[in-house]
This record gives C-alpha cells, sequence and structure tokens, in this order.
C-alpha cells in the first residue's frame, strides 16, 4: 500500500469505524429534521427552492456532508493481485473504454461512490443498489442525505443533489436532469472472473483507512427492519428481498429473485410496453443480466424489494406461476 495517500478518519468518522450500524443509526436519528425549520439549508445544502420531493421525505443519514469519503483518485490491480477477494465476494462489475472493471462492495461499504474518470459508480448499502452513471468528468460525493432510504449523491460543481435509483437531480442548479445509466452487474467475485478473466479490480490503496474486511450494516440483509422510512411499504415479499428491477419507457417491473427461482426457465421472457426482453437469471451468484432480442444488455437494478416499492409503487411484479 502506498502509505503516501493514507488520511486517517476524522473524528465525526469514528462511530462508522468503531460501533456497530445499529448504533450509528440510532445516532443518526437525533439529527433527522426537517430543512424547513432552517430556511432549506441541510447539512450543508439549500434544497428549499422547490426540490422535486418533498423536503419533509429528505432525511438526515448521520454523517455530514462528505463525511462518507467518495473515492476520488482509484487504482486498480489485476485480478491475480486482488488475493484479499474471496469467490463470494460481492462485486459491482462494469466494461468500460479500458476493459472489465470490478469494485468490491467490501469497498462501497464504507465510500459508496467512486469517481472514475468519466464513470460514477455508486453503491447504497440500506438499499442495495448498485449504479453506475456518465459524467465528464465523474465528481460526485456522498451528500449524507437520504430519501426513500436511498442516497442523495451530490455534483461538486453545482452542489445538486442527485437521487441514485432516480437517476435525477431532485434540487439545485441541475434539478430536473437525468444522469445516463450504464449497465452494472451486482454479482460474485468468481462469477464475475469467470466472464472476465482480465478484469480490473479497484485496490485496497483508497487513501483512507478502514477495516474493509468487515460490513458496517453486518445483519441488515436478513432484518426485516428499516432505520429510515420510506414513502410506500408492500408486506407482499420480505423488506430486503432481492428484485432485478426494468425501467422501460416508464413502465416498471420487479423480477423478484424468489420467483425467478421458481421459473423452470433458466432465462426469462418477457414483453414490457411492446419490447421483448430476456432475464438470464443466475441463482448461483444470485445476479441476472437483462437483454433485448438484439442482445444488447439493458440497464437493470437490483435491489431490495422496499426500497424499488418505494420509489415505484405502481411497479408490475413477475410472477413465475402466472407469467
Amino acid at each position: 500500500m502506498d502509505y503516501s495517500k493514507l488520511k486517517h478518519i476524522p473524528f465525526y468518522q469514528i462511530p462508522l469505524y468503531r460501533l456497530s450500524i445499529y448504533a450509528f443509526v440510532l445516532l443518526a436519528g437525533l439529527y433527522t429534521f426537517s430543512p424547513n425549520l432552517f430556511s432549506g439549508q441541510f447539512n450543508g445544502f439549500d434544497i428549499g427552492q422547490s426540490p422535486l420531493i418533498p423536503l419533509n421525505e429528505i432525511r438526515h443519514g448521520g454523517p455530514p456532508k462528505d463525511g462518507i469519503p467518495a473515492i476520488d483518485e482509484p487504482e486498480f490491480i489485476s485480478a491475480d493481485a486482488a488475493d484479499f477477494l474471496q469467490k463470494d465476494d460481492r462485486i459491482v462489475g462494469t466494461l468500460t473504454k479500458e476493459g472489465a472493471k470490478a469494485y468490491p462492495i467490501r469497498f462501497l461499504n464504507w465510500h459508496e461512490i467512486v469517481n472514475d474518470g468519466d464513470i460514477v459508480i455508486s453503491y447504497c448499502p440500506l438499499c442495495g443498489t448498485a449504479m453506475a452513471f456518465k459524467s465528464a468528468p465523474a465528481d460526485f460525493g456522498v451528500s449524507g442525505l437520504l430519501y426513500n432510504s436511498d442516497m442523495l449523491l451530490y455534483d461538486r460543481k453545482t452542489e445538486s443533489l442527485w437521487s441514485q435509483i432516480l437517476g435525477k437531480a431532485i434540487s439545485g442548479e441541475r434539478k430536473g436532469e437525468l444522469l445516463e445509466t450504464i449497465p452494472v452487474e451486482n454479482t460474485s467475485w468468481e462469477n464475475w472472473l469467470s466472464l472476465h478473466p482480465n478484469t480490473q479490480v479497484l485496490s485496497e490503496n483508497t487513501g483512507y483507512r478502514r477495516n474493509y474486511s468487515a460490513s458496517p450494516y453486518a445483519g441488515y440483509e436478513s432484518s426485516k427492519s428499516l432505520y429510515f422510512p420510506v414513502s410506500s411499504q408492500s408486506q407482499r415479499y420480505h423488506p430486503k428481498e432481492k428484485v432485478i428491477g426494468l425501467n422501460i419507457n416508464g413502465t416498471f417491473k420487479a423480477y423478484p429473485f424468489v420467483e425467478l427461482d421458481k421459473s423452470k426457465n433458466k432465462i426469462v421472457r418477457d414483453t414490457i410496453d411492446g419490447k421483448e426482453i430476456e432475464i438470464n437469471f443466475n441463482a448461483q451468484h444470485r445476479s441476472g443480466t437483462v437483454r433485448l432480442n438484439s442482445g444488447e444488455v439493458l440497464p437493470s437494478l437490483i435491489s431490495y424489494w422496499f426500497a424499488w416499492y418505494a420509489f415505484h409503487p405502481d411497479t408490475l411484479i413477475y410472477n413465475a406461476e402466472k407469467d
């Protein structure tokens, strides 16, 4: 590791590093308040001028602005050198002009954003959502604010706030703009490596000192509890049931893993808004790829059920017994 880049943990990040996530969220609750009380100033952001979402549904997640530090100077190593990864470790994989790249979730749990050239890699541990966006140059930070339990990113040039799952600016100079989504795979290291043996891997040399071998969200995925309120809830599935979510021309559909597990076919074919799609679900590695009949890969989102439903309460739902 290049220790010349190493930064010590600021005092305000000690709860993330020392305490369990449960204790941290308890502290975070003390800071959940309405920005109306402060003339629209919320965690250092001016969001008082007609944001696209209700002000009272924007929550303080606990850390201050940039309290969860984005990785701005990512370094990459070969797959052979990534001996810290186990075969069942989760990674976010994407194909770039530089080739295949893998971003281990063990790093993203602590940083949530990687600014990598003209690509922004984002991961929200509370929603289980990994998304990549085009942005030239990539220069985003973690606001410390949440909407429907999902992270709000901010771009450092205008300090506009962006909803990760919506991919849209909800306040600031760029309010209403959409980011271009890039397909990613949220899968196991073993699976990604088998498909892309020459992949590059985000290095442990992030410039920050963290215990990357431990997750600050241990136990969260199996729990039914949510740490922050959401606008819509459904009891149809376990809140943390994973789904593959699709947006085809404004029509939303969820494919719960529990339903895909029931399917007799490895490839699920469907038609949404007149478009014929194929979902290749990998039950072993708990991942899936969505393509058009032409073979074009479509952006899709692996998400916890509660998060998908909170943003899309009118979603269609795949049922293995009926579809």
